[in-house]
């Protein structure tokens, strides 16, 4: 095997390169476009790219904030959220509620977005994505550098108590995931994949 030209950095250092590769590497995320309420009622709407899920049972999914934003303080006052599934077709509508606003000012309007009643929580919903979770928040937690030391992220998770899908993006009792072309995020400022089923295969499981 021929040896390979490698660029070697220790992030503390810097990277050296025009952005820093660590998101782009990491890539492509899911996006938690997470829905929330304060104790007031003002609802904030925003995207998040440090987002996944961690359990099947009960099922939890969880995002996390590179400062303590609207979103976090929200759900640590409510203790709900909603997340909803960003797709091709509402990829401008995601991107601009990244918008920095104040904290009254409702990114749902600013989209032209539906906010639609949840089931079982006070959280609205984008109406208009094929696929919500409601959630209940599960813990907060202030993530620590290796030395012990508090970094400025606030990772946010929450129990899945409902699921709405859009019967569309289901076929023969399977969830079509590639149908309904969900957006995930890459690198940089503004880098992002659409998932196609043209780009899926499928590799069962050795056991």
């Amino acid at each position: 095997m021929a040896e390979k030209d490698i660029h070697y950095y220790e992030p503390a250092n810097g990277h050296g390169l025009k952005y820093d590769p660590f998101n782009a590497i990491v890539a492509p995320r899911p996006i938690g476009w997470i829905s929330s309420r304060d104790a007031k009622g003002n609802i904030n709407l925003a995207p998040y790219s440090f987002f996944n899920a961690f359990c099947y049972k009960p099922p939890i999914v969880g995002f996390s904030s590179t400062s303590w934003k609207d979103s976090v303080s929200n759900i640590q006052e409510t203790k709900e959220f909603c997340w909803n599934l960003s797709i091709m077709d509402l990829a401008k509508q995601m991107n601009a509620t990244s918008a920095h606003v104040a904290h009254d000012v409702n990114e749902f309007t600013i989209a032209g977005l539906t906010a639609t009643p949840s089931k079982i929580v006070r959280v609205p919903r984008v109406a208009e994505s094929p696929v919500s979770f409601e959630c209940r928040l599960s813990e907060i937690v202030q993530l620590k550098r290796a030395d012990g030391g508090k970094a400025e992220a606030w990772l946010t998770l929450g129990e899945v108590v409902a699921v709405h899908i859009d019967k569309t993006f289901i076929k023969e009792g399977v969830y079509q995931t590639a149908l309904a072309r969900p957006i995930a995020r890459a690198g940089r400022t503004g880098d992002y994949f659409e998932i196609r089923p043209d780009a899926m295969f499928e590799m069962p499981r050795p056991d």
